[in-house]
């Protein structure tokens, strides 16, 4: 197993250039010289208030030092990557807060050996100086069915307890009161992880192993084992409508896809069972403060699904939800995975939850439940210009299905080779894209017969591709056939129809940013414009015309294999690596030879 590559100037030095950093851009934090401590650079405000210090191993961020600052703690102490910090900071953190007229120190450690030990024996050497200090341990896991004699793992719920306890304190309420509330609140809060990745400790191994089809659950922030390795079940990618592109798209290669919904059921169900030792009782009607945090290495797109499944399954459950936090709180490094963490709350601990801090890491939260029934906001109606799709029977309606069956089979025929095409340059699913295109369109024609105005056909077909084909090409489809409906109106004319294509080109053009050279889709739609200029002579003959346009189309997509790419993703790649035509340019060819064909029934 290999060591991943970090982005550190030094193993040694990361946990200390990481805190600098973080002070380089918030004035409101200060170091403290000599020691790997953080504290506010206004202590004077802390005069007569209890200071709160927290802290420990690095590797969590933003937790520790993103959560110094008004309304949350005074301190932390940060040790090296998951290891707890040198008694000897802890103890100067406390004669900094001690002799700033701090009214008494309260130590909110997390549930590890290392931490309490290390902070125990700061407090107790600070105590033996004349300082009030107090210090309350926050083991909020909710892994474990039985008793374990160390207890529960501090987890991100102690995140939720430097925010209630730094309310109270900027409040100004005593030592004591703060223990107490805080000491209650712990005992009401339990959170669990789920991994689909390890992590790994600058310059060294992953910490565990996990197979393709795995993930644990119940897992600590430092990489220690849960309490289930479980099997992923879920679907292929392939049933989600994206393709299996390993050679540009290794992550769209993994074996199955692990359901949001199904992972945040297993978890409440754990965190919930009668038989879990660590369980949070959660009743119907209960009120609960939400956090979906991630462990580092989830795609912020994951964590929004998995919040919106924790919300509807709290909710299916009778819970309220008062408040929800979503994002990165306590990581494990670059870990992906997420933790759910639970605190029952009632209306002063929602007050203290709310109440403002200048933290940096604490959100800009909402001040309102989390729920997943908001009504939507209705669609605004089509404006007075907007022109009407209205089918239509007769000739020229019939005309127009075939015309399109045929450009729909012929996308359909040629998507493979479009795909292979993209893949020298793309991301190899302009095949796909295309025949998305080309089965919205055969769908469209099931239900009804397409408009026979040329004006309302194009404008019909724009915001269809618009809405199923997706990707550049749809915008570019749709903006070219928007462009083109507006000469139409009214006219059907031959000249109406090169002064169409013209004006769909310059609109591509104009919003695109390629012109014809570029190694493009409009390669081929320039070349059969200027054949289709012919259909402004008086005498013109469509047909023949179009045949010409066609053949023009042809040639020129299959001279773009010999162009520099200036425009579209093609020309971010070296043009030694090309050397076949550009998959748009084909594409527009061969459904303009479809457009023909489709003509000469």
């Amino acid at each position: 197993m290999e060591v991943p590559k970090k982005l550190v100037n030094s193993v040694a030095g990361c946990a200390d250039d990481a805190l600098a950093g973080l002070v380089a851009c918030d004035p409101g934090l200060r170091l403290l010289r000599g020691h790997r401590v953080v504290l506010r650079a206004d202590l004077v405000a802390i005069q007569g208030r209890v200071a709160l210090l927290s802290g420990g191993g690095s590797g969590h961020e933003p937790a520790h030092a993103g959560y110094v600052g008004k309304g949350m703690l005074t301190g932390v102490v940060a040790g090296a990557i998951f290891t707890s910090p040198a008694v000897g900071s802890i103890l100067a953190a406390i004669r900094a807060v001690t002799q700033a007229g701090a009214a008494g120190t309260l130590l909110i450690v997390k549930n590890y050996t290392g931490d309490r030990l290390n902070f125990g024996l700061a407090l107790e050497r600070a105590r033996a100086e004349g300082a009030d200090v107090r210090m309350v341990v926050v083991g909020d896991d909710s892994a474990f069915a039985t008793p374990k004699k160390a207890g529960r793992r501090g987890l991100c719920g102690t995140v939720l307890i430097h925010k209630v306890a730094g309310a109270l304190a900027e409040a100004g309420a005593s030592l004591d009161e703060i223990v107490e509330k805080v000491s209650a609140a712990t005992k009401a809060m339990g959170t669990l992880g789920l991994s689909l990745s390890p992590c790994s400790v600058p310059g060294s191994k992953p910490t565990f192993r996990l197979a393709d089809d795995e993930m644990e659950l119940g897992l600590g922030i430092h990489g220690e084992a849960g309490v289930r390795r479980m099997k992923v079940s879920g679907v292929s990618p392939s049933t989600l409508g994206t393709p299996q592109l390993c050679p540009h798209h290794p992550l769209l290669c993994a074996p199955q896809v692990l359901p949001a919904d199904e992972a945040v059921e297993t978890m409440l169900a754990h965190m919930t069972d009668p038989s879990n030792a660590s369980r949070l009782p959660l009743s119907p009607g209960a009120s609960v403060v939400l956090v979906v945090n991630n462990l580092g290495g989830l795609s912020c797109l994951e964590l929004g699904i998995v919040a919106g499944a924790a919300v509807r399954r709290l909710e299916s459950r009778g819970v309220r939800i008062a408040r929800a936090l979503v994002g990165s709180f306590m990581t494990a490094l670059e870990m992906a995975g997420f933790s759910l963490t639970l605190m029952l709350v009632d209306e002063e601990l929602v007050g203290l939850i709310d109440a403002k801090t200048t933290a940096m890491a604490w959100p800009n939260l909402a001040t309102a439940p989390a729920t997943s029934q908001r009504p939507e906001l209705p669609a605004p109606k089509e404006g007075p210009g907007t022109t009407q799709h209205e089918t239509s029977t007769g000739p020229g309606a019939v005309r127009a299905q075939r015309v399109l069956e045929r450009v729909c089979s012929s996308l359909l025929d040629i998507q493979d080779r479009l795909n292979e095409l993209d893949r020298a340059a793309g991301d190899g699913d302009c095949g796909h894209t295309h025949a998305r295109a080309a089965r919205a369109i055969q769908e469209w024609l099931r239900v009804r017969p397409p408009p026979a105005a040329p004006a309302q056909l194009l404008s019909a077909l724009a915001d269809l591709l618009l809405e199923k084909m997706g990707g550049s090409s749809g915008v570019l489809y749709g903006l070219f056939l928007t462009a083109a409906a507006r000469p139409l109106l009214n006219r059907s004319d031959l000249p109406a129809w090169a002064d169409a294509m013209d004006a769909g080109i310059e609109a591509m053009q104009r919003y695109g940013g390629a012109a014809p050279g570029d190694r493009t889709m409009l390669d081929s739609l320039w070349a059969a414009a200027q054949a289709l200029h012919a259909l402004r002579s008086p005498d013109a003959d469509l047909l023949p015309v179009l045949a010409t346009a066609v053949q023009s189309a042809e040639a020129a997509a299959e001279a773009t294999k010999e162009m520099e790419a200036g425009a579209g993703r093609a020309s971010y790649i070296s043009s030694a690596r090309l050397l076949q035509p550009d998959p748009g340019a084909v594409a527009v060819a061969a459904v303009l030879r479809a457009v023909l064909e489709g003509l000469r029934g």
